[in-house]
């Protein structure tokens, strides 16, 4: 099968601790407006492993790297999430996403690129400010 048709799936390497799913942003990127109402996170060579037969336990890990671009911008939809039982608040609006990826395996010489961010568009975010757990008791957003 050629490679443009094999499924690739790219993730962090686990953590020491047992952490999935975890990469650290570098200084300068995630920005935030001013106001809360759009933020930018942006992740540039983010080192990830491409291992295409995961979960199986004698999955294949290949080294691989991501570019990744995500914009979040608040529509003017309010949104308010206060459940004293679940010790969860949350204060902000619906957003729209937008996101750009470009993923490359070396060793395999693969490289995939989504569509340019200008042409993504999902409207099932949300943008504003959480508090949960022991931060629940704390003032509201």
């Amino acid at each position: 099968m050629a490679p443009e048709l094999k499924v690739h799936d790219f993730h962090p390497a686990i953590r020491p601790n047992g952490l999935y799913w975890i990469a650290d942003v570098p200084s300068g990127g995630l920005t935030v407006s001013q106001d809360g109402r759009k933020a930018t996170l942006k992740l540039a060579a983010l080192a990830v492993i491409d291992q295409p037969r995961w979960p199986a336990p004698d999955a294949e890990a290949r080294r691989a790297r991501l570019d990744v671009t995500v914009v979040w911008t608040a529509t003017d939809e309010p949104v308010t999430l206060d459940d004293p039982a679940h010790q969860f608040r949350f204060k902000g609006w619906k957003a729209i996403a937008q996101a750009e990826c470009r993923a490359e395996v070396p060793s395999l010489g693969f490289t995939w690129r989504s569509g340019p961010l200008a042409t993504s568009r999902a409207s099932f975010a949300v943008i504003g400010e959480e508090a949960n757990g022991k931060y629940y008791g704390a003032s509201s957003p």
